[in-house]
């Protein structure tokens, strides 16, 4: 098995992809069968994205902080949990920002896209779902659009629902919403189009941030899935990543 490894800037990341490379060869990227990549959900992110273009398919093994994207750091067997893992197949979503100086502006995100305030004073916005208007004025802190694979993240931490890997669909949810106080969010079809407008923008500047992508002083940002788009992130064998979203519902 061709197999390159590729490490996040911490220590114990470079020290691990030493080690590995020393025990099971390592190729360039582009010749890999298997990227393994060593670090945190971030770093998981970030060789996701350089994948994009070959949906080469990446094993990753905790050696940041989270992990939740990761498999257990172990050395031995890696060949063989590679071979039986199990792929969680997902779709990014598509980012278009168009802003304050009419510059278009594209991304993909794996996790959401987020809507955020960047003052003191809250964001004011026009929400629309395949381009019937849905909410006339959301004010708050920010609002995001959430994958499946993205909604134990950000998401989750804004109080959004946490999807099956399989659900089809993407949440919608309001950051620290003041008005109207009680929204919660919303579930969406996986083929919905939603179009956010900036309302007094030139009073509430936002920016739209699509993974590690910042557009700011944006005037509108539309967000679908981009189902051309297949990523594959494998998983050891029976802790795959629609069972940890599950047992996500469960914790306490």
């Amino acid at each position: 098995m061709r197999l390159a490894f590729v490490a996040s800037d911490r220590p114990e990341a470079a020290e691990a992809r030493a080690r590995l490379t020393a025990r099971y060869g390592d190729v360039p990227e582009n010749d890999a069968e298997v990227v393994v990549a060593l670090g945190g959900d971030g770093f998981m992110l970030e060789a996701l994205h350089r994948n994009l273009e070959t949906r080469r398919p990446i094993y990753g093994m905790n050696r940041g902080s989270v992990g939740f994207l990761t498999n257990e750091y172990r050395e031995e067997g890696l060949t063989e949990r590679i071979a039986a893992a199990e792929p969680a197949l997902i779709h990014p979503l598509s980012m278009t920002a168009v802003d304050v100086a009419e510059a278009t502006h594209k991304a993909l995100a794996i996790n959401d896209v987020s809507l955020l305030r960047e003052t003191r004073q809250t964001a004011k916005l026009r929400i629309l779902i395949d381009g019937r208007p849905r909410m006339d004025e959301l004010i708050c802190d920010g609002v995001l659009v959430s994958t499946p694979a993205g909604s134990t993240a950000y998401n989750l931490s804004a109080h959004g629902p946490i999807i099956p890997i399989g659900g089809q669909v993407l949440a919608l949810t309001p950051i620290s919403a003041f008005r109207p106080r009680r929204w919660r969010g919303a579930l969406l079809s996986h083929q919905a189009r939603v179009t956010f407008e900036i309302l007094e923008g030139d009073k509430r500047p936002v920016s739209a941030v699509a993974d590690n992508v910042e557009v700011r002083n944006v005037v509108t940002v539309e967000v679908v899935e981009d189902a051309s788009i297949t990523l594959s992130m494998l998983f050891d064998a029976g802790r795959g990543l629609e069972e940890r979203v599950l047992a996500e519902q469960f914790s306490v």
